[in-house]
């Protein structure tokens, strides 16, 4: 598993831990944004953002704030289906 380190300017990111020839003075770390997104029912993006709280990846409030997706017009929506949502979440990784 990943040691959470603290870097300047990136909050907290997961870095590998060091190997037993490489120390953290010598290696060099490239920063990289990956985006998230999430579709689905207001339930169903609420519990999988609080199961990545809860192994640490990212803070809830990180996230955007829900938006409805309009339906597609090549698959109209019943009316019993269940709304669709998105959120975003952007985060820096470091990369060695």
């Amino acid at each position: 598993m990943f040691e959470s380190k603290e870097t300047p300017g990136t909050g907290s990111l997961p870095v590998p831990p060091s190997s037993g020839t490489t120390n953290r003075g010598t290696r060099s770390l490239n920063p990289e944004k990956v985006r998230h997104l999430l579709y689905g029912s207001l339930a169903g993006i609420d519990r999988t953002i609080k199961s990545l709280h809860a192994l640490g990846y990212a803070e809830p409030n990180d996230w955007s704030e829900p938006m409805p997706v309009p339906p597609s017009s090549a698959e109209p929506r019943l009316s019993s289906e269940v709304e669709t949502w998105m959120v975003i979440l952007t985060k820096t990784l470091l990369l060695e």
